[in-house]
């Protein structure tokens, strides 16, 4: 009875540490200052536009995000940091002044494209990302 309630033991701790190892990884809080926030986007977003933000975000965003923005990336699992969920109503009713601040400065493992792209690619890659759904 001893040797079976240690086993029984053994097992829940097992569970235990299994369910937090493979939790899954969640965003930190990423402040944005204001004059970024309300920033609105003057790259209309017309075919065009989400087309290439389209092929800018495959070439340079792909590889962590996912190739539909499920943060399911190749690189995504080697990453500390959680490449997010591009999809989800968190990151979705984020403004898009938001995003061009975080594609702009970069923050962890996420690099900062000022001087890599310009400022109309990153709003092209913002108005890609708005079509991005669940």
């Amino acid at each position: 009875m001893k040797k079976f309630s240690l086993l029984l033991s053994a097992l829940l701790v097992s569970f235990v540490l299994v369910g937090f190892i493979l939790q899954p990884k969640q965003p930190k809080p990423w402040p944005v200052p204001a004059e970024y926030k309300n920033k609105a986007n003057p790259v209309k977003a017309t075919s065009e536009s989400v087309s290439e933000g389209k092929t800018l975000y495959i070439k340079h965003c792909a590889s962590c995000h996912g190739k539909t923005g499920l943060g399911d990336g190749p690189k995504a699992k080697l990453l500390d940091t959680f490449s997010g969920d591009l999809t989800s109503s968190a990151y979705q009713s984020q403004t898009d002044g938001e995003h061009y601040y975080k594609t702009l400065v970069g923050r962890d493992e996420m690099p900062a494209y000022k001087g890599k792209l310009s400022d109309d690619e990153m709003w092209s890659i913002v108005n890609y990302m708005r079509t991005f759904k669940k």
